[in-house]
């Protein structure tokens, strides 16, 4: 196989449920790349579907094993993982194929929350006061033990899924429940399962988009997060940038960012750091060695019209990239989110919104006649808001008025106790 033929050649790797795997594709395909797909499925699925490319995310050694044997026959240039679901499986790759990456040390660092917090507590980073709990501890005693207010949270789900604030003992133990039914459905097993819980942290948050090089951060953008997120759940809705913080806090936001990453060994690659801002300055929530999830990133572009994707996988191909810059203009998403739990059936007033001064899209999601879950259990929201103008505040009031046009048909599910009895009265369920 010829070197600039392999050289043109890359494997991203994704879920089935990925929302990112469009804009990857449309970016490799601009930069005239080769995509080999790694999909996160069982094998008779790989087969049935015919998917070249079938890997079982969830063991790492063998789906490592699979991407060498594939590469020996069609060499890649780069093995990129689209979102948190297989960024160990990459870091791995990577190194088994000889690929500049981030360790899979600092890939499973960002990924389980509980060696996150340890190592950036030692690396000196501002972070909660955290410890980590077993899924079979009495959640009675532990509640005696703990400063409130507190957050609990699994230590690898994503999308703040099973996150919540308890605010006394009661709620601490209503909540732990909570979590740790969710972890149980999740396959993790209750004799070795643990989850964090930490002192909440108050202020406003942010997250930080960047790429590192070499340990050195290029911050890519700053978003200010307007919609407080003090709990019980923490589900995110708008993001906007430029953020209309000091530039002395963006400042020693993205100080703190440089030795959160160089705490946990991130050096390469696409960064995403959530962060909380208060009186004593930024205190990191998480790090993530990957770019921002769902589509939010539709909203950003870079210098001559290059999207976030393309930008990564530039860098990713050894292209420098630290001297493009952000295109000026106001930009801003609203992840629309799940107000209950039951059957998605629709939605009315997506022309009405679209109309709104400043929209410059809408994209919708949730699949009619599918079930729709909201957090803390969920993890997916109803679509996505977007958009664009000369002043950030005009830009974010824009999301909102265009969030109030929609209206969603959801058809909330009967307890089973409800079906149950209808049954039994011959209601013919």
């Amino acid at each position: 196989m010829g070197g600039e033929e392999a050289g043109k050649r890359i494997l991203l790797l994704m879920s089935p449920a990925t929302y990112r795997a469009g804009a990857f594709l449309r970016a490799a395909q601009s930069l005239g790349l080769e995509v080999v797909v790694g999909l996160d499925l069982p094998e008779r699925l790989t087969e049935y579907w015919h998917v070249p490319l079938g890997l079982d995310f969830g063991q790492v050694g063998s789906a490592v094993e699979a991407i060498v044997a594939y590469a020996r026959e069609r060499p890649f240039v780069a093995v990129l993982s689209v979102d948190d679901s297989a960024t160990e499986v990459a870091a791995y790759a990577n190194a088994a194929l000889g690929l500049a990456s981030n360790s899979p040390q600092a890939s499973e660092a960002a990924r389980d929350k509980l060696l996150m917090r340890r190592l950036l507590s030692t690396g000196g980073v501002p972070c909660p006061v955290f410890r980590n709990v077993g899924l079979q501890a009495e959640p009675g005693w532990i509640a005696s033990q703990v400063s409130y207010p507190c957050v609990l949270k699994p230590r690898r789900l994503s999308g703040s899924r099973g996150v919540i604030r308890a605010n006394n003992a009661e709620e601490f133990q209503v909540a732990f429940g909570r979590v740790k039914r969710l972890l149980l459905g999740e396959g993790v097993a209750e004799a070795e399962g643990t989850l964090l819980v930490e002192d909440f942290i108050p202020g406003v948050e942010v997250a930080l988009e960047g790429l590192l090089t070499d340990g050195q951060l290029k911050v890519l953008t700053l978003f200010d997060k307007p919609d407080p997120l003090d709990g019980p759940f923490f589900e995110e809705t708008i993001y906007v940038t430029p953020s209309r913080l000091p530039e002395e806090t963006q400042q020693a936001i993205a100080e703190c960012v440089v030795v959160a990453a160089g705490a946990l060994g991130l050096c390469t690659g696409p960064v995403h750091a959530e962060l909380r801002v208060n009186e004593g300055g930024p205190m990191l929530v998480e790090i993530a060695g990957r770019s921002i999830g769902g589509l939010c990133s539709t909203i950003l572009e870079f210098g001559s019209g290059l999207s976030l994707e393309e930008l990564i996988l530039r860098h990713a191909l050894g292209e420098l990239v630290e001297e493009v810059e952000r295109e000026g203009q106001a930009a801003g998403v609203m992840m629309i989110p799940i107000p209950v739990g039951g059957m998605y059936k629709g939605v009315y007033g997506v022309e009405e919104a679209l109309g709104v001064p400043l929209i410059t899209g809408i994209e919708i999601t949730a699949r009619v006649y599918n079930q729709v879950v909201p957090l803390p259990e969920g993890g997916s929201y109803l679509g996505f808001i977007f958009a664009r103008g000369d002043d950030v505040v005009e830009v974010e009031s824009a999301l909102r008025v265009a969030h109030h046009c929609l209206r969603f048909e959801i058809c909330r599910a009967l307890p089973m106790v409800e079906r149950r009895g209808l049954r039994e009265a011959g209601a013919g369920w």
